[in-house]
C-alpha cells in the first residue's frame, strides 16, 4: 500500500462515515437523496451504489423498493453495511461486497443506474477514474442513468477561509497544492481529521470531460450544496422553514456555471445511449 492508499484507510479507519451525513454532512446528504430521488427511474429497478461506504444511501433505496447491490473497497464498510442491512429484513440489501469501482464484477448491461458518490475522490490518477467511469458505463443497461460525485477543486479554499484553518501554514500548503494540480496532500489524517484525507479535488470542466470519455454523451453538471454550505449550519438546517428555504435556493442556481465550482460537492448526471 503506498502512502496515498495509506492516507485514506488512516482516515476511514477514524470511522468518519457513521455519523457524517447527520452532522457537518447534512447538507449533503439532504441534497443528495433529493437528487436521488429526481434522476433515478420509479422503483423497482437495480441500482449499483459503488463506493457506498456503510450503505447510507443503498439502504433507504432498498426500502423504497429498489434491487440494490453495494460495493466498497474499505471491508469495514461493507461489514457495517451488510449488519445494517440485516437490520432492515423486510428491506435487504441485494448483495453487499468488496471491490474494486475500476474492475466490477457485474455483468455488462445489468443496472438501471449507477451511484460513484465517492470513488471519484480517491483515485489518484485521470486513468484510474476513467477506469470506473467506463465499468459504470459498461454495467449500465442503455438509457440507465450515471450519478457521480466529486469534490470540487476549490472546496478547501472556501472551507479553510469559513473555519480558519487557513491561517495554518500547513493548511495552507493543502490549498496551495490542490490548486496546482488537484491533489489534496493530508497524509496524516489522524493528526489532522478534519482535513479530510488524500483527495483528487475536480474543476467543473475536468469531469464532465471525463465523464465524456467514459462514453457518456448527455452529461448534466449540479452543485450538490452549492455556496449554502459555506452560508448555513446544521443547527439552522434542522428548523424546517429554514432548511426547504436554503433547499429552494441551492434548486434555482445548481445549474449555474458561475456557481459550479463554489460548492464542496459536484454531481454529473449522466446516460448512457446505447
Amino acid at each position: 500500500m503506498d502512502d496515498f492508499e495509506t492516507a485514506i484507510a488512516e482516515y476511514y479507519r477514524l470511522g468518519p462515515e457513521r455519523d457524517r451525513l447527520s452532522t457537518w454532512g447534512y447538507l449533503e446528504a439532504l441534497r443528495t437523496a433529493e437528487l436521488l430521488g429526481r434522476h433515478l427511474p420509479p422503483a423497482p429497478g437495480t441500482v449499483f451504489d459503488i463506493g457506498g461506504a456503510e450503505g447510507a444511501y443503498a439502504l433507504p433505496l432498498a426500502r423504497d423498493g429498489y434491487e440494490v447491490h453495494l460495493v466498497d473497497a474499505w471491508e469495514p464498510h461493507v461489514t457495517a453495511a451488510a449488519e445494517a442491512s440485516a437490520a432492515q429484513p423486510a428491506a435487504p440489501l441485494a448483495s453487499c461486497t468488496a471491490g474494486d469501482a475500476r474492475d466490477l464484477t457485474f455483468d455488462d448491461g445489468t443496472a438501471d443506474a449507477v451511484l460513484l458518490l465517492g470513488p471519484l475522490y480517491h483515485l489518484l490518477e485521470r486513468a484510474d477514474r476513467l477506469r470506473a467511469l467506463r465499468e459504470a458505463h459498461r454495467v449500465l443497461k442503455p438509457g440507465g442513468v450515471l450519478l457521480a460525485a466529486a469534490v470540487s477543486r476549490y472546496a478547501s479554499t472556501f472551507d479553510g477561509v469559513a473555519k480558519g484553518d487557513l491561517a495554518d501554514p500547513r493548511f495552507e500548503g493543502l490549498v496551495e497544492g490542490v490548486l496546482r494540480d488537484g491533489l489534496h496532500r493530508n497524509t496524516n489524517p489522524r493528526e489532522h481529521p478534519r482535513w479530510f484525507t488524500s483527495t483528487y479535488f475536480h474543476r467543473p470542466s475536468d469531469l464532465r470531460d471525463e465523464v465524456a470519455d467514459a462514453g457518456f454523451r448527455t452529461i448534466e453538471l449540479v452543485a450538490v450544496e452549492s455556496a449554502a454550505a459555506w452560508a448555513t449550519d446544521t443547527r439552522r438546517l434542522r428548523d424546517a422553514e429554514h432548511r426547504e428555504a436554503v433547499l429552494r435556493a441551492i434548486r434555482r442556481v445548481e445549474s449555474a456555471p458561475e456557481l459550479l465550482g463554489a460548492s464542496p460537492h459536484l454531481m454529473a448526471i449522466a446516460r448512457r445511449s446505447h
